[in-house]
């Protein structure tokens, strides 16, 4: 019996088939697609859990557009895998709605951790709670997912939210990148934390980069 159902969307084939056999050897459901037209309508046939991503694909319909095209019906989880670690192209990523990336080479013990935390945040985000929270201009609204900012409307990806819902529930109070880590994403081994900051940069850009202050070799708090 299979667990969670993982699509692979990558175009190199020996890279795919060594992810899918770790996989299934880890217990998970895996199909594989080769090309961001593919992939788009496997997702949209199978409708899997988790999506594992290349931002590199060729052709018109490149690893951006699969992840915009497979977030818009429903929020699946996507884990960016890309060749290049330019913040550019991490941060585009990230905007567009992947929940976490890793830099191609990486461990396949890495890649199933990564899976696993992912997924158990998925888990626990179904249980929204609390009223709506107010830290200076900024407003979050955890049952309804939604943020504003000087009274506007402001799109962030979904861990984006749940960092930001962290971080507004004690305002002024500076979260550790390890404790960040452990509470948003799940993981309690120190590994990642470069993600964590890669999210806050991409957080910044949309509520302001002032109203995030960085304390330098610490973490971040929101700013009130």
């Amino acid at each position: 019996m299979t667990g969670e159902l993982i699509c692979v969307i990558e175009d190199e084939v020996t890279i795919a088939s060594a992810i899918a056999a770790r996989l299934r050897a880890e217990g998970f459901g895996v199909e594989v697609a080769h090309d961001g037209t593919a992939g788009v309508a496997l997702c949209e046939r199978v409708r899997p859990d988790l999506v594992v991503l290349d931002l590199m694909l060729p052709g018109s319909v490149d690893g951006l557009e699969v992840c915009r095209r497979v977030q818009r019906d429903r929020p699946v989880p996507v884990l960016m895998l890309t060749a290049r670690d330019a913040e550019a192209d991490v941060l585009v990523g990230l905007g567009v709605g992947a929940d976490d990336y890793m830099t191609k080479p990486f461990s396949p013990r890495e890649l199933v951790a990564r899976i696993r935390a992912l997924l158990r945040r998925i888990e626990r985000r179904p249980a929204p709670a609390g009223d709506v929270v107010r830290a200076g201009d900024v407003e979050v609204d955890p049952a309804g997912r939604r943020v504003r900012v000087d009274g506007a409307e402001v799109h962030l990806t979904p861990t984006e939210f749940d960092l930001l819902v962290l971080l507004a529930a004690r305002p002024g109070v500076v979260f550790s990148r390890d404790q960040l880590l452990a509470d948003v994403w799940g993981w309690r081994d120190g590994a990642g934390l470069r993600t964590v900051d890669s999210h806050v940069r991409g957080l910044r850009s949309k509520v302001g980069g002032h109203r995030i202050r960085t304390v330098q070799g610490i973490g971040y708090a929101l700013e009130t």
